[in-house]
């Protein structure tokens, strides 16, 4: 057997315990190996005859097969039911920093980028584990299992940006289907919908908030429904677990748009959700150095569509933009939490100014989807948004601070701000967005890993010394 498929086989783990008893490796190896009839103690038996060495991390249980040998630890073990040894599910901040490259034969612990576009095949008539990178690629595969890992999906694809990401998922549904959206979403989302629209698709934008208004736009034609929580930039917060029953009960499908929150703070397939929409430019990467979109699903009937739609139409990340990723992810945890911790010490400073109107941020007590978020979420996370009641004073803000960088996106390690009606939502029309509440005063925030203290000495001298009206 091929070196790379032995190793490939064991990219996705699937096992949670582990019964000392023979027996147990007698069970069917992963669904990625070649011959599903081989079973786990042969690819032991194959691995030792090859001087191959797989570790507790390639075989998702304490083993190691050493040229012919198999040992088994059982340290650190839980005490299991039926003389199992059950492994406690590590957090995300251990996953980031311990997933590895399990394909790999020199035992690289970072993963390497496999910079190209065509692989050497056995013979011509044989196929290896991959031909095109459009189809598929080492580095890509590392990050699209990390991510439904993360996600706890059944399978995540990666692209090449957010947009391309919900584009795809938009080629999931035919003309005359319908898509159900919220009416407080990102301004590359409505500009899209518009283009879904020219397809022959019915677009629905309601308040997603109100449940009553959300159940009368699902009907029997509804394929899709899409949302975002806390929405961008107003901070709504939207239930997802209610919104899911209403699509699941007229058979259609949810998305959600999980970028603000990244699965440290949220895992929406676990409330529900079909599909999880993540940008990797955002939080993921966290450096403001690549685009990315990631999709993760449930289910292999929509795993199989994705996979389709991203070979079909090349959308596939390149190589070295997943190498960025999984360079920039292996850090993501520690960044959200610290940029949240600064994010709640900012939004409390700003609730209190005199010159701050109103602040958007769910981690406040003060708003009014604060219980529902944290029901549904581990955190706020680290953007958030202010009115002035003046224009004025907002553009005199983003122009006058000097730790914050005046941009569009969020998520990077450095503090960003921008007025949400001129940059990244100007796509919207005026009266559009004046009847969704989005007032050009909106001042929005994605707070960095700078020092807090000089982030709100920074807004506070530009707050104070802006006009008076």
């Amino acid at each position: 057997m091929d070196r790379h498929i032995l190793f490939r086989s064991f990219l996705y783990p699937k096992l949670e315990a582990v019964n000392m008893d023979p027996k147990f490796l007698n069970r069917n190896v992963n669904e990625g190996f070649s011959s599903g009839e081989k079973k786990r103690n042969e690819i032991l038996q194959l691995a030792g005859s090859k001087d191959l060495f797989l570790s507790k991390k390639n075989l998702g249980f304490p083993a190691k097969a050493i040229s012919k040998g198999l040992e088994l630890s059982c340290s650190g073990a839980g005490d299991g039911k039926d003389g199992e040894l059950k492994w406690r599910e590590p957090s995300i901040s251990t996953i980031l920093t311990g997933f590895g490259n399990s394909f790999d034969p020199y035992g690289a612990l970072a993963t390497p980028l496999y910079q190209t576009s065509t692989f050497n095949q056995p013979s011509a008539t044989e196929c290896g584990p991959y031909d095109y990178t459009r189809s598929g690629n080492p580095t890509r595969d590392v990050l699209q299992g990390l991510m439904a890992k993360l996600e706890k999906a059944d399978s995540a694809f990666c692209f090449t940006s957010g947009m391309a990401a919900l584009d795809a998922a938009t080629s999931l549904i035919e003309p005359d289907q319908e898509i159900v959206a919220g009416d407080d979403i990102y301004g590359g989302t409505d500009r899209l919908l518009q283009l879904v629209r020219k397809r022959g698709v019915v677009v629905k934008q309601v308040n997603m908030c109100d449940l009553s208004e959300v159940a009368s736009a699902i009907g029997p034609r509804t394929r899709l429904v899409w949302l975002e929580s806390p929405t961008n930039p107003r901070q709504q917060i939207i239930d997802i677990r209610k919104v899911a029953e209403l699509a699941h009960s007229q058979g259609a499908i949810v998305m959600v748009d999980n970028s603000i929150m990244s699965p440290v703070l949220c895992q929406p397939l676990e409330l529900g959700a079909d599909i999880v929409m993540e940008s990797a430019t955002k939080f993921i990467s966290g450096h403001s150095d690549l685009m990315a979109g990631v999709l993760a699903v449930k289910g292999q009937s929509l795993a199989k569509s994705i996979a389709f739609l991203q070979n079909a139409e090349g959308t596939g990340l390149a190589p070295f933009d997943c190498w960025l990723c999984l360079r920039g992810i292996k850090t993501m945890s520690l960044r959200v939490k610290e940029q949240q911790r600064s994010a709640h010490m900012l939004a409390e400073f700003l609730s209190s100014h005199p010159r701050v109107k109103q602040v958007y941020y769910a981690g406040l007590p003060s708003h009014p989807g604060h219980s529902l978020h944290f029901c549904q979420a581990k955190g706020a996370g680290s953007v958030l948004s202010f009115l002035t009641g003046s224009l004025a004073l907002s553009k005199h803000i983003a122009d006058t601070v000097k730790y914050f960088s005046t941009t569009v996106s969020f998520g990077s390690v450095k503090s960003l701000i921008s007025l949400p009606c001129f940059m990244s939502h100007a796509s919207i029309p005026a009266a559009v967005r004046e009847a969704r509440g989005l007032t050009e005063d909106l001042v929005r925030i994605s707070v960095g890993i700078e020092d807090v203290d000089d982030l709100i000495v920074d807004l506070d001298y530009a707050i104070r010394s802006g006009p008076l009206s």
